[in-house]
C-alpha cells in the first residue's frame, strides 16, 4: 500500500500549481485578451496603412492637379498665342522689337502721305493709328493662316512616308529625318525642329507633342497623340498611322469640299462689300459735283463715316456667317 499521508501535500501543490499554470495559459483565450491584442495590432496596422495610402492618395492628387494645370496653361498658350508665338507661326525670323519698329515706320508712312494727301490732320492720325495697329498685325495674321494651310496641305504627304518607312523596317527617328530633309515647306521645317529637339536629349514623343504648340491645328495634335501613346503603351505603330493618314486625307477632302460648297456664298459677300465702294468711286469720277458736299461738308463726312461703320459691320456679319470651322 502506497502511503499518501506524506505524499498528499505534495500533490495538492502539483496539482494547484498544473492548474495555476494552464488557468496562466488557458485565461487569455477564455478572457479575450489575446483577441484585444490582436485586434489592437491590427487597428493599429490599418491606421498605419491607412496614412500610407492617404499620403499616397495625397501625392497622387497633387501629381494630376500639376498634370491638368500643365495641360491647361498649354492650351491657353495655344489658343492664346503671343506676339512672339504669332511671328514664329507666320513662318517669320523677327523679334518682337523688330516687328513694333516695323509698325512704326508703317503708321508714320501711311499717316504722313493721307495727311499730305487729304490736308487734315484727324485722317492722317486716323491713317497712322491703322498703319501701326492694325494693317501689320492683319498681314501677320493672313501669313499665319496661310502657313497653317500650306502645313495641312503637306502633312498628310508626311505622315506617309513615315508609315511607309516603317513598314520597310527604318526606325521612328530615321523617318522623321526623312520628312525634315525632303518634305515640302512647312512640313520640312517643323519636322526638323523636332529632329533638332531630339538631338539635344529631348523625348522623341515630347518633341513632337510640342509640334501642337508651332502648329495650332488638330491635325498636329492627332499626330503628337499617336506617337505618346506608341511610346508609352507600345503597339504597332504603322498600323496606327496608317488609321491617322487615311483621317488626315479624309479632314482634307472634307475641308476642301465644304470651301468649293461655299464659294459662292463667299463671291455673293464680296460683291455685295465691295458695290457700295465702286459706287462711290465710279459717281466720284463721272460726276465729281454730285459727291462734292460729301466730302467737303462736316455733315457728309460724318454720313460717310457712319456708313463705313454700317459697311464693315455687314462684312464681319457675312463673315462669320460664311466661314466654317473644321
Amino acid at each position: 500500500m502506497i502511503d499518501l499521508g506524506g505524499k498528499l501535500p505534495i500533490v495538492l501543490l502539483a496539482a494547484v500549481a498544473a492548474g495555476g499554470a494552464a488557468y496562466a495559459l488557458i485565461y487569455p483565450y477564455l478572457s479575450g485578451a489575446l483577441r484585444v491584442e490582436a485586434r489592437q495590432k491590427m487597428i493599429g496596422l490599418d491606421r498605419r496603412q491607412a496614412a500610407t495610402l492617404a499620403a499616397v492618395e495625397s501625392l497622387r492628387r497633387g501629381q494630376v492637379a500639376d498634370s491638368l494645370k500643365a495641360l491647361d496653361e498649354r492650351q491657353k498658350r495655344i489658343n492664346r498665342p503671343s506676339l512672339a508665338m504669332r511671328i514664329a507661326q507666320a513662318g517669320l525670323d523677327w523679334s518682337v522689337q523688330r516687328f513694333y519698329v516695323a509698325s512704326g515706320v508703317v503708321a508714320v508712312l501711311l499717316g504722313a502721305t493721307l495727311m499730305v494727301v487729304s490736308g487734315d490732320w484727324r485722317v492722317g492720325a486716323l491713317a497712322a493709328f491703322v498703319g501701326g495697329f492694325g494693317l501689320p498685325r492683319w498681314a501677320l495674321s493672313f501669313l499665319r493662316k496661310r502657313r497653317i494651310n500650306r502645313f495641312l496641305t503637306a502633312l498628310p504627304d508626311g505622315v506617309e512616308v513615315i508609315l511607309r518607312g516603317l513598314k520597310a523596317g527604318l526606325p521612328l527617328g530615321d523617318c522623321i529625318r526623312i520628312v525634315a530633309n525632303e518634305a515640302q515647306e512647312p512640313v520640312k521645317s517643323e519636322f526638323r525642329k523636332i529632329v533638332e529637339e531630339q538631338a539635344v536629349g529631348i523625348p522623341l514623343s515630347e518633341a513632337v507633342s510640342k509640334l501642337y504648340e508651332r502648329m495650332p491645328v488638330p491635325e498636329a495634335n492627332f499626330f503628337g497623340i499617336v506617337i505618346a501613346i506608341q511610346a508609352k503603351a507600345g503597339g504597332s505603330l504603322s498600323d496606327a498611322l496608317g488609321n491617322l493618314s487615311k483621317v488626315l486625307r479624309d479632314r482634307k477632302k472634307m475641308k476642301q469640299k465644304i470651301q468649293a460648297l461655299s464659294m459662292e456664298a463667299k463671291a455673293s459677300a464680296a460683291i455685295i462689300g465691295s458695290l457700295p465702294i465702286l459706287t462711290i468711286c465710279v459717281i466720284s469720277v463721272t460726276t465729281p459735283d454730285y459727291m462734292k458736299d460729301m466730302f467737303t461738308t462736316n455733315m457728309g463726312r460724318f454720313m460717310l463715316v457712319m456708313s463705313a461703320a454700317w459697311m464693315i459691320t455687314g462684312v464681319l456679319v457675312m463673315k462669320k456667317m460664311i466661314n466654317f470651322d473644321f
